[in-house]
């Protein structure tokens, strides 16, 4: 007992001196302990373990697949398109009247006084060709007297007024730049609901921005945003500023120009944006590019919606119609026996379905078309044949 007690003490004396000796050769050479090799590297270590242990099973094609497969992206479509989006930034003078001290009304003897001031709004516009040719909203460009696009590359010119459609609310103007950045047009005909699409403008000035949805519906109409509506309606973020900005598909064609948002009193979003189809857009820009203005065919007479309970009372049936409000003397529907209180239930042997609908298809048609109303005077059936004459113009019509 006591031999084994002492062998206890000796051998806790030698490990204790060992480490000692361990420590302070450590501390004057550090480098040893850098020197030695790591413990799973030793034979037996670690690393041996791993060695003896059987290797994982190999990817199958469907996991390679996956695991290599990029991340969905419409990175590619905005590289494509964006760099043709512009922005646009107006101004015009407004002189408006002062506001007079109340002491002055009393006396009633004073000159009123005027300042002028400058409105500046902002918008975005499409390049559609190395031509410097740009597409906007006709409400982006009203009445300015300067306007200023700035390109995504950061350049910056003046813009000019080639033509403008109040009617579809679509405005063309030139850029004198060379290379020129242009957007590739697509389809809207082809368009579905549920289609994805983006929207590319600079909405609240904040440069450009991009946005993504889908296609909610096609064809709205009746909206009051223009005379002609057949807009495409989208939830894809649309702000102040969009206005005029693109909307792409997937691919990064164009196919529709923004133009409005449902934005009711409370001001929060809405999601419903609309666009007006690039088939439209490319029609209009055609004839304002080739004519100045856009030619349309036109009867002369202003038509209402006719509503359910008066469609019951007159037994129109599915069919529909609208009611005459109003005509021009000097117009075809006038010489041909048309007069205000007429209902009009069909074109060409097709149903009326609404105000908005005859008057595009009368706008569709090319002046000198022969074509034929179906209507009522009061109870009497009529059916007259007119030509077609061109739509004057705002600035005829004023005058």
């Amino acid at each position: 007992m006591y031999h084994a007690r002492h062998v206890v003490v000796f051998l806790a004396r030698a490990v204790i001196v060992g480490l000692a000796v361990a420590f302070l050769l450590v501390w004057w050479k550090p480098e040893l302990l850098r020197a030695l090799p790591p413990p799973n590297a030793m034979p037996g270590g670690s690393n041996a373990a791993l060695a003896a242990m059987p290797a994982p099973p190999p990817l199958s094609l469907g996991q390679a697949q996956r695991k290599a497969a990029p991340l969905p992206s419409f990175a590619d479509a905005v590289a494509r398109a964006a760099p043709a989006v512009v922005n646009i930034y107006t101004a015009r003078v407004v002189t408006e009247r002062a506001q007079t001290a109340p002491l002055d009304q009393l006396l009633g003897d004073y000159w009123p006084s005027y300042r002028r001031r400058i409105e500046r709004s902002l918008g975005s516009g499409v390049i559609i060709d190395d031509r410097g040719t740009i597409i906007t909203n006709q409400h982006v460009i009203a009445g300015a007297d300067s306007i200023r696009v700035q390109l995504a590359d950061g350049r910056i010119a003046e813009a000019t007024v080639i033509g403008q459609d109040p009617d579809t609310d679509l405005a063309v103007l030139h850029l004198s730049l060379a290379h020129l950045p242009t957007m590739p047009l697509g389809r809207s005909d082809t368009l579905r609901v549920g289609d994805i699409v983006l929207a590319i403008g600079n909405p609240y000035g904040l440069s450009q921005t991009v946005t993504q949805g889908i296609v909610s519906a096609t064809g709205r109409g009746q909206l009051g945003l223009a005379t002609f509506e057949n807009f495409i309606q989208t939830d894809a973020a649309i702000n102040l500023g969009n206005s005029g900005g693109a909307l792409i598909d997937a691919r990064g064609d164009l196919v529709g120009i923004n133009t409005a948002v449902l934005n009711r009193a409370s001001g929060g979003p809405e999601g419903i944006g609309f666009a007006i189809p690039v088939n439209l857009v490319r029609g209009v820009t055609e004839q304002i590019l080739t004519k100045g203005y856009v030619v349309r065919g036109w009867l002369g007479f202003m038509p209402e919606d006719v509503s359910p309970e008066q469609s019951a009372q007159l037994r129109l049936g599915e069919g529909g119609g609208v009611t005459v409000i109003n005509i021009l003397i000097k117009s075809p529907a006038y010489a041909a026996g048309v007069r205000p209180g007429d209902m009009i239930t069909g074109i060409n042997g097709e149903p009326v379905k609404s105000a908005q609908d005859l008057v595009s298809r009368i706008a569709a048609l090319k002046p000198g078309t022969r074509v034929e109303l179906d209507g009522r005077h009061g109870r009497d059936p009529f059916k007259l044949a007119l030509t077609v004459t061109e739509r004057p113009t705002r600035e005829a019509a004023a005058d």
